[in-house]
């Protein structure tokens, strides 16, 4: 069996998380935060609906890692991302990182925003 390394192009995969943080190319991020094929940083958490708002027509699937468990967004947050033309999946963060870098080495267009394990 030929086994192929996945690359990423420019994007940077989630490389690891703990309890707090997440490693994004290298760096270590503390708390809540948006991934996307473009970049890294902090998020204000499900309050803040502005910070997610900088992808839209970027991308078409927006994950949301509820930390360490699946827990519902609000109705409002999930409203406000799905009226800016931006698909919603709720999962748990483990889940939400380890399906966002599978989609990113296939090219698709998608970010995610994590809680906090």
């Amino acid at each position: 069996m030929q086994l192929t390394e996945i690359t990423y192009d420019e994007a940077m995969p989630i490389e690891g998380y703990g309890p707090g943080f997440f490693r994004i190319g290298g760096q270590r991020l503390e708390g809540a935060c948006l991934i996307s094929p473009w970049g890294a940083g902090g998020w204000g958490g499900l309050e803040d609906t502005e910070t997610p708002m900088t992808l839209v027509g970027r991308i078409d699937v927006l994950f949301v890692g509820m930390g360490g468990d699946v827990a519902h967004v609000p109705k409002a947050f999930r409203d406000t991302m799905e009226a800016a033309g931006m698909g919603v999946e709720v999962m748990s963060s483990p889940a939400a990182c380890r399906t966002y870098n599978v989609l990113l080495s296939e090219g698709r267009r998608i970010a995610v925003l994590l809680l906090p394990v």
